[in-house]
């Protein structure tokens, strides 16, 4: 896949605001679908990152959400039929936009911060916690809710969790799809800071400022040094998105869509009591 080459005026579902000392803030703009991502703003996920690197005057981005949400993870109401993006094409297109965003992320040398306001699920969360310092209202549920649609962790989670917050929490939150609040998020490390909500942006800029004024080259450099240890598990990551690739032309995918469209508990096909076996002569 080619990512899309835009510039900022070429966004559709992000907005863009220069602040002083070099700060691009990034705002998810689709409120009234709680800034979930359709095709198109997968995309925009992926290239707003070089659009910035680009950007001789950008320093620091600060990337958020508009109104309640920072980004309630994939569309599923996309499209008229729940289950139309299950279409093969799709389906293979979408995992290589989920590496994308991860690796546009981690090339850009400029430190991203993340005001985590609301929500955060799927590529939104992939974007919230790929970025180098997270701030999060510390009272906002997130998730990893990939189990709960009957696929695998792809997006992000399998490369970063376990660097971030160890494996045995990794394990836990990304088998359970469990929710977490911002201050357990913090506590376990899964993000930076987790202050109360009012404060969220405000404390996302004034450190986003503080990197602003600081020495640019010896920052880029160290993002880029600390990166190659995430990087050392770019073949987890890999296969978990192949995995989960391929777990979405089977049936517990389709059950998990129509059961979070149906606002249900899914009943997964792999997941059915087996029929007892009838005793033969021979037992």
């Amino acid at each position: 896949m080619t990512v899309l080459d835009l510039r900022y005026e070429d966004y559709q579902h992000l907005a863009f605001e220069r602040r002083p000392n070099g700060v691009v803030v990034v705002v998810i703009d689709r409120p009234e679908r709680m800034n979930a991502a359709n095709e198109r703003l997968h995309d925009e996920f992926a290239a707003v990152w070089r659009t910035i690197g680009r950007d001789p005057e950008a320093r620091v981005a600060v990337v958020t959400g508009r109104g309640k949400a920072f980004s309630a993870g994939g569309d599923l109401k996309e499209h008229d039929n729940p289950l139309a993006g299950l279409r093969g094409d799709r389906v293979l297109r979408s995992g290589q936009v989920a590496l994308e965003i991860v690796y546009s992320m981690l090339d850009l040398d400029k430190p991203i911060v993340s005001a985590i306001n609301g929500v955060a699920v799927g590529a939104g969360l992939a974007v919230a916690l790929t970025a180098d310092i997270s701030v999060i209202d510390q009272e906002v549920r997130i998730t990893d809710g990939h189990s709960r649609l009957g696929v695998a962790s792809g997006d992000h989670a399998v490369m970063l969790w376990p660097w971030m917050c160890g494996m045995a929490k990794s394990k836990y939150y990304l088998l359970t799809a469990d929710f977490l609040t911002g201050a357990e998020a913090e506590r376990i490390g899964l993000v930076s800071l987790a202050v109360p909500g009012d404060e969220v942006l405000e404390r996302a800029y004034t450190i986003a400022d503080q990197l602003g004024r600081g020495p640019q080259r010896a920052l880029r450099s160290t993002k880029r040094s600390l990166n190659h240890v995430l990087r050392s598990a770019a073949p987890a990551f890999e296969l978990s998105v192949a995995l989960e690739t391929i777990d979405f032309y089977q049936e517990d995918a389709r059950e998990g869509i129509l059961a979070f469209q149906e606002k249900r508990a899914p009943e997964f096909p792999s997941a059915a009591p087996e029929a007892p076996s009838t005793p033969s002569d021979d037992d």
